[in-house]
Parts: structure tokens; C-alpha cells; sequence
């Protein structure tokens, strides 16, 4: 029996391959993945704690609207409680976002690369997904604004966007949201806010404040590195939450991941230790790319996209058997690139060792 059209022929989702699929592939005893954005500092230990607190209540549903959780982290952004949703990742937030307002013969505008889960949400919901080349890696605004018709409901803004890393300052967005027809929501993606140190990167909350086209999104599954957990959040006007949570399925956030993303809040300085050593790192790396003259979009997230200059799925091979996985730029709509997690120093060292020697390698090839 078919399954409905507007499913046929979609991409089945390929994450990143894990520690334990290389190891029993491969046979290796020590491998280092650099290839999902998780924090290699792993989370907060108040979050251990707190699992502890309610190993006797495993067997119980967990509160619906997680209202702790709702509390602590409305007072933590200074937003109402009311203009917050919870999903399962930020991922199942877009999903509710493309459930409610997307149909057959509409339309949703995004950058081309960015993070495909748009565009998979919108050709499940029978819509039509409009891609904008990026331009110099970052998003094209006026290529994007142009493409707005009548028919267009969504736009989404990856930002940092991923796979490059690049963003939209300010000014910029505040000026493409105001040229945006009234009918024409706005959904910015803040995955990796929490890695931002550019003082132009937007304060997009602020922007909310005035505009109620405006949906935020933010996860604790990169800097609180809560990945396990699948916590996301979507900050939005009150009415939007309301639509929002006509199509969220119950208890989609569960007991375990309330109570580790609740202890997670409230060890900001732990926050802060994970983005100084994000930028430390990724200034060991740069800093070696530009000994080497390799090219790399500049990044306020957690990861590089990096040009090898050759095959990405070959690079990203030669890594995986030197036991360090990556991501191929190849799948991304980079070929040549590697996406490149920032790790622990020990982490990026063996990255930068196993890179420049496939590079000697395809170099000595060329030579021959």
C-alpha cells in the first residue's frame, strides 16, 4: 500500500555515524566524534542530581506542560510564560510549526544549504518548499525576500546556520522582517545561540517583543549538551504558542528530560565554561587551517566547514579509519568540505593530525 504523495521519494534522515557503529565496524578501541555539534564537555552536573531525585517516579507520567520547567526557564529569558512550547529537540517544534501552518498549494522559503529538516517538514505537509541559494555561505536576504509570494506562509532563518556556521547580524534581520508581508511568519532557529560571541548577532527576543510573526527556536542538546534528552523550545506571541499546541502531541517532553534540562538552567557558569573553551578551540583550529592556506567559513557555532580541496566522502573515510568521525560536506551541499565538530584540545589535535595527513597523502598522489 502507497503512502501519501507528498512523502514519496523524501530523504530518509542520515545522522552522523556514532562511537559505537565505528568501533564494531572498524574494530577500533578509541574513536572521537566530531561529527554531530554534540558538547564534548558533556552537561552540567546538577543534572545528575537531579535524575537521582526522581528515580521513584520513573513509572509516572511526567506533568504535560512542564510547568517547572516553563517557570524557571520564562524567568531565565525574561519572557512571558505563555509565549513558550517544548518539543522533543527543537526538531518536533518545527514539526508543529509545519503542521500548523503549512498545506497543500503553499509555500516555505529557506536557504539552500541549511538544515533539511525545513524542508522534510514542509514536503510532509504537502507544501512547497522554496530554496534560496546561500550567498558567500551566509543566507541571501534579498534573494529570500524576493522569493515571497502570496502563497508563502513560512520563512526560516538557520542561525548560525548550519552546515556554515555564518550568521544574520541585527540589523540585517530586523530590516528583511520589516519588508516581510503581513502575512508571512518568521521562524529564526537559534541552535547554537548559546556559542555566539559576535555583538551583532541579533537580539531576537527584542524583536519578538514588537513583531507576533516571529517564532524563536533554541535546544538543550548543543551547549547544555542534553542531546540524549531531545529538549527543545520555541519562544513565540501567545497566539502562535496556542496553534502550536493544538497539533503537539501529549507528554512530549518527558519526566527525565524536565528534570535534567531544569538542573541545566541553573548552572550558567557551567554555560560559560563550554563557550570560552568552544572559542579556544576553535581558534586552535583556524589557526593550523591558516598555517595550511585551507579555506573555512568563519563560524559562531560550535563547528567548521572546512574545504580539503577534494572528495568530501573520501576525506571523511580516511578520517573514520584514523578513528576520528566527521561529516561529509558531500551530503551537506558542500562536496569538497568536511563539517568538523570543535572538540576537547586532545580532540581537535587528533583531527588536525589525521587532516593533514590525508592531505600529504592526495598531495604526494599528485606528485607521483
Amino acid at each position: 500500500m502507497s503512502a501519501k504523495k507528498s512523502i514519496q521519494g523524501l530523504p530518509i534522515y542520515q545522522p552522523g555515524k556514532s562511537l559505537e557503529e565505528v568501533k564494531r565496524e572498524l574494530g577500533l578501541e578509541k574513536v572521537i566524534k566530531l561529527a554531530s555539534n554534540e558538547n564534548p564537555f558533556g552537561c552540567s552536573p546538577k543534572v545528575w542530581e537531579a535524575l537521582t531525585q526522581i528515580k521513584e517516579q520513573f513509572h509516572l507520567y511526567p506533568e504535560d506542560d512542564a510547568p517547572m520547567l516553563r517557570k524557571q526557564l520564562a524567568e531565565s529569558l525574561e519572557v512571558d510564560e505563555r509565549r513558550l512550547v517544548f518539543g522533543n529537540g527543537s526538531d518536533e517544534v518545527i514539526q508543529m510549526i509545519a503542521r500548523a501552518y503549512l498545506e497543500s498549494g503553499i509555500e516555505s522559503v529557506m536557504a539552500t544549504p541549511t538544515f533539511p529538516r525545513y524542508g522534510t517538514a514542509t514536503r510532509i505537509e504537502g507544501a512547497v518548499p522554496v530554496e534560496v541559494p546561500l550567498k558567500d555561505g551566509k543566507h541571501d536576504l534579498d534573494a529570500m525576500l524576493a522569493a515571497v509570494t502570496e502563497k508563502t506562509r513560512l520563512v526560516w532563518i538557520c542561525n548560525p546556520n548550519n552546515p556554515s556556521g555564518t550568521f544574520v547580524d541585527h540589523d540585517a534581520l530586523n530590516s528583511f522582517i520589516d519588508q516581510l508581508p503581513e502575512h508571512v511568519l518568521v521562524v529564526i532557529d537559534e541552535a547554537y545561540f548559546e556559542y555566539v560571541t559576535d555583538d551583532s548577532y541579533p537580539d531576537s527576543l527584542s524583536l519578538l517583543d514588537y513583531n507576533p510573526r516571529i517564532i524563536v527556536l533554541r535546544t538543550f542538546s548543543k551547549i547544555y549538551g542534553l542531546a540524549s534528552f531531545r529538549a527543545g523550545y520555541g519562544i513565540a506571541h501567545p497566539e502562535v504558542i496556542q496553534q502550536l499546541s493544538r497539533v503537539r502531541e501529549p507528554f512530549n517532553l518527558n519526566r527525565l528530560a524536565q528534570a535534567a534540562t531544569l538542573a541545566a538552567l541553573k548552572d550558567e557558569t557551567f554555560v560559560v565554561y563550554c563557550r570560552n573553551q568552544n572559542r579556544l578551540g576553535m581558534k586552535q583550529v583556524m589557526e593550523q587551517l591558516d598555517e595550511w592556506n585551507i579555506d573555512y567559513y568563519p563560524s559562531q557555532a560550535n563547528f567548521l566547514l572546512i574545504d580539503t580541496g577534494y572528495d568530501g566522502d573520501e576525506a571523511f573515510s580516511y578520517l573514520l579509519k584514523q578513528g576520528v568521525i566527521v561529516r561529509s560536506g558531500k551530503a551537506l551541499g558542500f562536496p569538497t568540505y568536511l563539517r568538523v565538530t570543535i572538540g576537547k584540545k586532545e580532540e581537535n589535535e587528533a583531527f588536525l593530525i589525521g587532516l593533514n595527513s590525508y592531505l600529504q597523502e592526495k598531495k604526494s598522489r599528485v606528485v607521483t
